[in-house]
């Protein structure tokens, strides 16, 4: 492992709880900051008060914001920024040899590209994973018990890159099925969207077990016709991340879903929320997949078009229970 030195880019809540992760097994931990002034600050409060305020950062955990210099002798390097960044970051990682381990969610709205893709046009396949699953960033960081799943192009590629989180708290499944854990991280947020505005509505339980169950299914529809397996659909990547994202308080796709359905504007939700909301981008892109792989997802296509403004919400909960009755 040479230095034992593994970089983390993005600052944020999910970026430094990673690099709180690395940090407990021992490594020299590099955190990527998105400014000199972020990077600055949290080196002298010795933790990331914006985002998980009362987390001590261990003293092997260097918070700057030289990316160039953070990935001087890294053994991998773990992307934790916003799907969107990806394009104007990724090429330079591009001349590595390290591993590469995403761990962000989504689907490129204009591309319809999935996370493993979007790496795959600068970085080779030998050198990527993606981390994915139910990890809420604040109970990672508290070192509260998680499982979560690594995804390469193979078994021995996955495990590798999992041997870097050497934390009994932080326990890690792997898989092979890039397609598959790419899909679920991604579209679970559309569907935590749509629980959040049940909620928003004032509706109870059972509309939300609705949402989580049909979504599930659409889930797996569009995974299964995009080359991924049904089992990651149910397994951490898939099925747990979506149960956490619907149901937990610290949901952002949630909450941002009981906003607009509280009357907020997009950009006023997101704006509340105070973090990027990756549903609204997976929405788009879930609507136009459903569009050109000639399969049906009602409730994700629903979600996107109650955001871009073509259907009022209470007409979109109509128009979904007012469906032909089906065989389940």
């Amino acid at each position: 492992m040479g230095e034992r030195v593994v970089t983390v880019l993005g600052a944020g809540s999910w970026g430094t709880a990673l690099a709180l992760v690395l940090a407990r097994s021992g490594r020299t931990v590099r955190l990527v900051a998105r400014s000199d002034e972020q990077a600055e600050r949290m080196h002298a409060a010795r933790e990331n008060s914006r985002y998980l305020p009362g987390i001590r950062l261990p003293d092997n955990l260097i918070v700057t914001a030289n990316t160039a210099a953070a990935l001087q002798g890294t053994v991998a390097c773990v992307y934790a920024l916003p799907c969107a960044a990806a394009d104007e970051i990724l090429p330079v990682l591009s001349e590595g040899d390290y591993t590469v381990i995403a761990a962000c969610k989504g689907l490129h709205p204009t591309t319809l590209e999935r996370t493993d893709q979007v790496l795959a046009r600068y970085i080779d396949l030998s050198r990527i994973a993606l981390l994915s699953g139910p990890s809420f960033a604040l109970e990672v960081a508290q070192g509260q018990p998680t499982a979560i799943t690594m995804a390469a192009s193979s078994i021995a590629r996955a495990e590798a890159a999992a041997a870097l989180f050497d934390d009994t708290s932080f326990r890690i499944y792997s898989s092979d099925d890039l397609i598959g854990v790419a899909m679920g991280g991604a579209l679970k947020n559309v569907i935590a969207i749509a629980a959040g505005m049940a909620d928003g509505l004032g509706f109870g339980h059972n509309s939300v077990a609705a949402a989580v169950t049909r979504g599930l299914a659409e889930m797996a529809r569009l995974t299964s016709a995009c080359g991924g397996r049904y089992e990651t659909v149910m397994g951490l990547s898939g099925l747990g991340d979506l149960v956490l994202t619907c149901t937990g308080e610290l949901s952002r796709n949630r909450r941002f879903g009981a906003a607009i359905a509280q009357g907020s504007g997009v950009e006023e939700a997101v704006e509340g929320i105070g973090q990027v909301v990756e549903g609204v981008r997976t929405a788009a892109a879930a609507d136009r997949l459903a569009v050109k792989l000639d399969i049906e997802l009602p409730l994700m296509q629903m979600v996107h078009r109650v955001l871009c403004g073509s259907v009022p919400l209470q007409e979109a909960v109509h128009g979904l229970m007012s469906r032909p009755e089906r065989v389940e």
